[in-house]
């Protein structure tokens, strides 16, 4: 019988990877936690904005997905007039049929949505995608260590001939 005061929030996490797929898991497990983020993010007129964000990785579905929550500028940042710059979630999973991840990234105050596949790239990640017909986005994970990593965000208007900045992040765990 369906016990009634399970929450949405207990259906949904998972305290670990599920254990049939957790080395292939770990390219993006070992991000799960709260991490603070330097992000500065280049904007197509030449503006930029700079401020701390945050970024929230968890296990879900039974662990064989990861969820994440990146909010831009961070919760204790923002400013009663201030919107949101950037709240939004991503949804991985891994498929071993074409051994990458599938992901998808969606920000509901902007109607802002991207699918991607991820794979490792050396020791860094790489994540590539078609954001509008012939525009592709390409989000990368590099210099990974246990407590830290950098984020780059690049768009490309040629099908990945030339890559130019769009953001970049310096996360450390909080």
């Amino acid at each position: 019988m369906l016990e009634l005061n399970l929450t949405m929030q207990d259906a949904l996490q998972s305290a670990a990877p599920n254990a049939a797929l957790a080395a292939k898991l770990q390219l993006y497990g070992q991000f799960v936690g709260a991490w603070r983020a330097d992000i500065e993010y280049r904007a197509l007129d030449g503006s930029k904005r700079h401020a701390e964000g945050e970024w929230h990785f968890g296990w879900v579905l039974d662990g064989k997905a990861i969820q994440d929550v990146w909010i831009f500028p961070a919760r204790r940042l923002r400013g009663e007039r201030e919107p949101w710059f950037g709240y939004g979630s991503t949804f991985r999973w891994y498929n071993p049929s074409i051994d990458a991840w599938h992901i998808a990234w969606f920000d509901p105050g902007r109607s802002i949505e991207l699918r991607q596949i991820g794979r490792a790239a050396g020791r860094d990640i790489v994540q590539i995608g078609e954001s509008q017909p012939g525009v592709l986005r390409r989000w990368r994970f590099t210099d990974i260590a246990d407590a830290s990593f950098r984020w780059i965000g690049d768009i490309s208007w040629d099908r990945g001939v030339t890559w130019t900045l769009e953001m970049e992040m310096r996360a450390a765990r909080a």
